[in-house]
């Protein structure tokens, strides 16, 4: 077997040359299915995923030419980033894909079945995402409830403007989730960032929403914030999403970013961490004659900021002075 490494190499499931080993390990990572795979030249299957709070990432090869049979999982949305080889797709509606590397992917419809043939040199980093996360963050964005799966065309174009963000995104998250000290240790950044992934599949993938989603934004006046911001400095020092803020302020994602934009110059989560600073701040100011054993970091931390270099960067363009400095003076 080839012992190159993979993406989410920090988080193996299996690395398996038995056709039997490797379809129970991906319908226990991913859902039930029938495999087939021509192992005259081997079989070199490789899988590693990670659950996340809101969706599963994982890393799939087979090393040979393969093909899946899939029931309707009712469940979970599969969105399948191809990212070397190809594979064609087929899903029960009749609609067909072919996916290529960094070029083209396919989204598995919940409620449909679908066929996947994989050639020999496939690769694919692939999201298993709940309905209950895809549904609810598309209801936030929109600010109106969803309730039927989103019904995504069976192909995915990464080769878009925006198809390319989202894949681009992925892949760095990827890599963080496998970087020591990265997103893994890092929760409140994690769920941004998941979220961020999910804001953009629903940007880059055809579905009837899609036109709804990419219109302009309503806003609202400064006073129709005020539950927002008050949610924020109750609370800033908890893991806060645009989703959560939205709900907050009863109002859409979409709304609040324009709406903040337009009343405060920043994004939501811009705004969000000019408080935590702020906090971070007063705390530096009234605990440093008092606490001998108080640390800058152990500050950061508590108010969400987990990269530190970036945290005093942060700082010093807010305060014009670094965090240390403040201790000292």
């Amino acid at each position: 077997m080839n012992n190159a490494s993979h993406p989410l190499e920090g988080h193996p499931v299996l690395h398996t040359g038995n056709v039997d080993e490797a379809r129970q390990a991906v319908t226990d990572v991913y859902l039930p299915h029938q495999l087939s795979a021509d192992t005259s030249g081997g079989l070199d299957m490789v899988l590693n995923a990670v659950d996340q709070r809101l969706f599963t990432t994982g890393f799939l090869k087979y090393g040979a030419p393969t093909t899946l049979v899939m029931p309707a999982t009712e469940t979970c949305y599969h969105v399948n980033m191809t990212t070397a080889g190809s594979t064609h797709a087929d899903r029960s509606d009749g609609e067909h894909a072919v996916t290529a590397a960094h070029s083209s992917g396919a989204i598995l419809h919940p409620e449909q079945c679908n066929t996947v043939s994989w050639t020999p040199d496939a690769e694919q980093i692939i999201l298993k995402i709940p309905r209950k996360s895809l549904e609810s963050h598309l209801s936030d964005l929109l600010g109106r409830q969803v309730n039927a799966p989103i019904d995504f065309d069976l192909g995915l174009d990464l080769s878009t403007a925006r198809g390319a963000s989202l894949l681009a995104t992925v892949e760095f998250f990827v890599t963080e989730l496998d970087r020591p000290g990265g997103l893994s240790e890092m929760p409140m950044a994690r769920d941004q960032l998941e979220s961020f992934i999910m804001s953009q599949l629903l940007a880059a993938g055809d579905h009837p929403y899609k036109d709804d989603l990419l219109a302009p934004a309503p806003q609202v006046k400064l006073g129709r914030l005020k539950p927002v911001v008050d949610f924020i400095e109750m609370n800033a020092d908890e893991p806060l999403t645009p989703n959560e803020l939205a709900r907050a302020g009863s109002m859409s994602v979409r709304t609040l970013h324009a709406s903040f934009q337009r009343c405060f110059g920043l994004s939501p989560m811009a705004y969000v961490r000019k408080v935590r600073l702020e906090h971070v701040r007063e705390e530096l100011l009234t605990r440093r004659d008092h606490d001998p054993d108080l640390r800058v970091t152990d500050v950061a931390t508590r108010w969400g900021f987990f990269h530190l270099g970036r945290f005093a960067q942060q700082y010093k363009e807010r305060f014009g002075e670094s965090p240390s400095d403040t201790m000292r003076h």
